[in-house]
C-alpha cells in the first residue's frame, strides 16, 4: 500500500507533538524524515521516529527549543540549536548561509547544541535550487576508532556536497538530466543506521562493516552497534572523520562524538552535536557562465563510459517516482510502530 508524503508527514508531526515537541520543532523534523524515506534511505527515515519520541520523553531533546543566532559576522554565523532537534536549526543555518553568500560570495553557518541531523544532502537541496554550491558536515556519537585504535571516538561524521546544473532551479522548467550533482556519504564503511535496520530485521551484516566491543570483526549488527564501525578506506577515512570532528566542534563548542551518548538508547545525555554548512555563489569566482560550462564538460566526460551514474540521481528519481505514484511503500512494522506512538 502506498502512503502519500503529506499523510506520513502529518502522522509523524502529530506523534512528535504528542511526545512534547512544538510545531516549530516537529514540522521540519517530520518533513526531513519522510523525505529520507522517499529517497530510499530508511535508516534516516521513518525508522528514526520511535528514537526521536524516546529522546523527547527522556529530555535528550527539548521539544520547546527555539534555535537562535549566537554569534555572527558578515560571512559567518553560529546557530545554537538549544538542544532541540537538528532540523529547525539546519533550516535556519541554510537560510542564513544562503543570504550571506549572495552578499559576500561565500558563507559558513555552523550549529552547536544539536541532535541527529539526518540525511545531510537533504539540507543542501535549497542551496542548489538557488544556483549555489553547498557543502555540509556533521559529527555524531562515537562509533569509529581513531586510526590504529579500537575504542570508538569519532562519529560516522557524514559529508555532503551539492553542485547545481542549468535548469535545476525549482522556479524554472527542469530538463531531463539537469538535476544537481548531490554527493552524500558517511565516513564509516556504511551508515550506522544500516546496522540498526539489520538488527530490527534479524539480519546479519557483511564482514568489514563493524567490530564488536572487543575489537573483533562481526556479522552481528547488535554487536556492531555495541562495538565500533570501521572507517571507509581505513586510515584515510579516519583522517577525514577527524577533519569533520574538528570543524564542527572546535569552531562551535559542540560536543565531541565521544562526549555524546549513543542515539540508540532512550536514556542518556543531550548530545549537543555540531553541524556546519558552507555555501558558495559561483558568480563570485569564475562566474556563473564559466561554472555552468565547466560542470557540464566534466559530466559529459564522465558519461562517456557506459554505466557511470551521476551522484544523487537515484535519490531524485525515487523522490519523483514517489510523487508521481502518489506515495511510498513503508514496511508494515515501521508504520505500526509509529501509529502505536500516536
Amino acid at each position: 500500500m502506498l502512503h502519500s508524503r503529506p499523510a506520513l508527514t502529518s502522522l509523524i508531526n502529530g506523534v512528535l507533538q504528542k511526545a512534547g515537541a512544538s510545531p516549530a520543532q516537529s514540522e521540519p523534523t517530520a518533513l526531513a524524515l519522510v523525505a529520507a524515506e522517499a529517497s530510499g534511505l530508511p535508516s534516516h527515515g521513518l525508522s528514526r521516529v520511535p528514537m526521536y519520541v524516546a529522546h523527547l520523553k527522556a529530555g535528550r531533546v527539548l521539544g520547546n527549543a527555539v534555535p537562535f543566532i549566537a554569534n555572527q559576522r558578515a560571512s559567518a554565523v553560529l546557530i545554537d540549536a538549544a538542544n532541540g532537534f537538528a532540523f529547525p536549526a539546519c533550516r535556519l543555518a541554510i537560510a542564513e548561509a544562503m543570504e550571506r553568500a549572495r552578499a559576500t560570495g561565500i558563507a559558513i553557518a555552523a550549529i552547536t547544541n544539536s541532535h541527529h541531523s539526518g540525511m545531510s544532502s537533504y539540507h543542501l537541496d535549497a542551496v542548489a535550487e538557488a544556483g549555489m554550491v553547498g557543502i555540509a558536515c556533521s559529527n555524531s556519537p562515537a562509533a569509529m576508532p581513531a586510526a590504529g585504535g579500537k575504542r570508538p571516538i569519532f562519529g560516522t561524521n557524514p559529508i555532503a556536497a551539492i553542485f547545481p546544473r542549468s535548469g535545476a532551479r525549482r522556479s524554472g522548467a527542469r530538463r531531463s538530466g539537469a538535476r544537481p550533482i548531490s554527493i552524500d556519504l558517511s565516513l564509516s564503511e556504511v551508515a550506522r543506521g544500516k546496522l540498526m535496520v539489520a538488527a530490527k530485521k534479524g539480519e546479519q551484516i557483511p564482514l568489514g562493516w563493524a567490530l564488536d566491543a572487543d575489537g573483533n570483526p562481526t556479522t552481528d549488527p547488535q554487536k556492531g552497534m555495541e562495538g565500533s564501525m570501521l572507517a571507509m578506506g581505513g586510515v584515510k577515512g579516519a583522517m577525514l572523520a577527524l577533519i569533520v570532528e574538528l570543524l564542527v566542534t572546535t569552531l562551535t563548542g559542540a560536543h565531541f562524538g565521544a562526549e555524546a551518548d549513543t542515539f540508540f538508547v532512550d536514556q542518556g545525555n543531550q548530545p549537543r552535536l555540531g553541524q556546519a554548512f558552507i555555501v558558495i555563489d559561483p558568480g563570485a569566482l569564475g562566474g556563473t557562465a564559466v561554472y555552468a560550462e565547466r560542470i557540464e564538460a566534466l559530466i559529459a566526460a564522465m558519461l562517456v563510459d557506459e554505466g557511470v551514474r551521476l551522484p544523487g540521481q537515484r535519490r531524485f528519481e525515487l523522490l519523483s517516482r514517489a510523487d508521481a505514484a502518489g506515495g511510498i511503500e513503508v514496511p508494515a512494522a515501521t508504520l505500526d510502530a509509529i501509529v502505536a506512538l500516536g
